[in-house]
């Protein structure tokens, strides 16, 4: 379980790390603990789950990737993890997971982002996603996104 310092290290970084040249001096600095203190907490909450995981989140709308499609595959069951491992390492995919089926509306178990500059693109991107899973695709479809609706994820307050 996180203590307090973890819990007041995992506040203040929910929202980013600070944008300087020596970001874990900064939360250092902020909480009152040395800077290989914080580095270490951190790598610990990761390696026993408490974090995810530690990267950038880009705003895809502002480097003018404006064409975000999800894309959802019909894949036999049998076969959606191995498949879903071989879509999620497209360098154009930016997550990838599988997802229960809600039949008889909603027959896609695999589902994958993809982001493009255009519409012609990110469907390009789509089709190499098909020429991937090849004859193991029984059905598929893209939901773009029309806009922004969350770019954050849980969060914590300070009480």
């Amino acid at each position: 379980m996180p203590d307090e310092i973890d819990r007041r290290l995992i506040v203040a970084t929910q929202a980013g790390l600070p944008l300087v040249p020596r970001p874990w001096q900064a939360l250092a600095d902020r909480l009152g603990i040395p800077a290989a203190e914080v580095q270490a907490r951190l790598a610990a909450m990761l390696a026993s789950g408490v974090v995810r995981r530690i990267g950038a989140v880009p705003n895809h709308y502002a480097l003018g990737y404006r064409f975000n499609g999800m894309t959802v595959w019909d894949v036999d069951d049998a076969r959606v993890d191995a498949l879903g491992m071989a879509v999620g390492a497209l360098p154009f995919v930016s997550h990838c997971y599988r997802r229960p089926r809600r039949l008889p509306e909603w027959p896609y178990n695999l589902f994958a982002m993809v982001h493009a500059r255009s519409r012609e693109a990110a469907l390009e991107q789509v089709e190499r996603i098909a020429a991937v899973l090849g004859s193991d695709c029984r059905g598929r479809d893209v939901l773009f996104s029309s806009r922004i609706l969350k770019k954050t994820g849980l969060r914590l307050t300070d009480g």
